[in-house]
């Protein structure tokens, strides 16, 4: 019975997180009016699935047993304080990073209850969290100067449906970098809990994902999409594939970094080139502070938690 309460985190953050980071890979397609939303869910919901079989192995791993030991009460309390946080971001439209929120929830929780937490595993993903949108807005800067001085003396009417066929193949990218990285980071605690099997998360999970993403993406798709800087097929595709180029590389070294706050690198740094006056610094800085407070916040949250359900008589038969 004690069982149901990280199954029932780990379905509830897989479901929000397809709310929050199909924005990743659909809001600059969709906001640079390349495809229709029900048509991006689509080709969002299989990508996802096919990176979560093909590469979301090291990425559970590094979560789920490199961070630390994970058991029950860990991912009960972790996972319903992460899905929460995520959800609440949704509703505020707001980017969030379901890494912080789950790598914060499992630290605060492990020092709550005396787990020992792998600090030079933690050191590497938040050093992992600084690189990976540095990485994305170097990228993208270069994608975009390179494309300038290509593409862009292309006829018109041939470099808008090259530039409209790649910015799909991008996003298909981050789709798969949401699969391989974003959901791994969900089911990696489950997984090396014994709480579930390697077929049931790259069956189910994907399957929640995108019905997330069907039912409560489209708030924060318009704050990405359209709320940093104006952005065009040109612009969209440097901004989004130098985001998933950088993912797909951390990916690679089994890190669990933020596809979201890549994305904003990539779009950040062609809003710089394309002039200073386009970004909207406010929107930014509210997102860097996110970007602080949120694994802190997650860790603090589930400390205290933890902590408190220890002297509960009650509870203390599964803690």
């Amino acid at each position: 019975m004690t069982e149901l309460i990280p199954l029932l985190g780990c379905i509830f953050i897989s479901f929000v997180i397809g709310s929050n980071d199909a924005s990743n890979a659909l809001s600059i397609c969709i906001g640079s009016n390349v495809v229709k939303f029900n048509k991006a869910v689509v080709i969002f919901g299989f990508f996802v699935f096919l990176g979560m079989i093909a590469q979301g192995e090291k990425v559970m791993k590094t979560v789920g047993k490199d961070l630390l030991e994970v058991n029950i009460s860990i991912l009960g309390v972790s996972l319903i304080v992460s899905a929460l946080l995520i959800a609440f971001s949704n509703w505020k439209k707001l980017p969030l990073s379901s890494h912080q929120v789950i790598v914060g929830s499992l630290a605060g929780s492990g020092c709550a209850t005396d787990i020992a937490v792998n600090m030079s595993s933690l050191g590497k993903i938040v050093f992992s969290w600084i690189i990976s949108p540095a990485g994305a807005f170097i990228f993208a800067l270069a994608l975009y100067k390179i494309m300038e001085k290509t593409l862009s003396k292309l006829p018109l009417f041939r470099l808008e449906v090259i530039l409209r066929i790649l910015l799909v193949s991008s996003g298909i990218l981050v789709a798969y970098n949401t699969g391989a990285n974003e959901l791994a980071t969900v089911l990696g605690g489950p997984l090396y809990a014994g709480l579930i099997t390697t077929k049931q998360a790259s069956l189910v999970g994907p399957l929640l994902v995108f019905l997330g993403a069907v039912l409560l993406s489209s708030r924060v798709i318009e704050t990405v999409g359209k709320g940093i800087t104006v952005l065009d097929p040109f612009s969209g595709f440097a901004a989004q594939f130098g985001a998933a180029t950088s993912v797909l590389v951390f990916t690679s070294l089994g890190m669990p970094i933020s596809t979201t706050y890549c994305i904003i690198g990539g779009i950040v740094g062609v809003g710089v080139l394309k002039g200073m006056g386009t970004v909207r610094f406010e929107l930014i800085k509210k997102m860097l502070i996110s970007w602080v407070l949120t694994p802190l916040s997650a860790f603090a949250l589930c400390f205290a938690l933890s902590k408190a359900l220890q002297h509960l008589p009650k509870l203390s038969t599964w803690m």
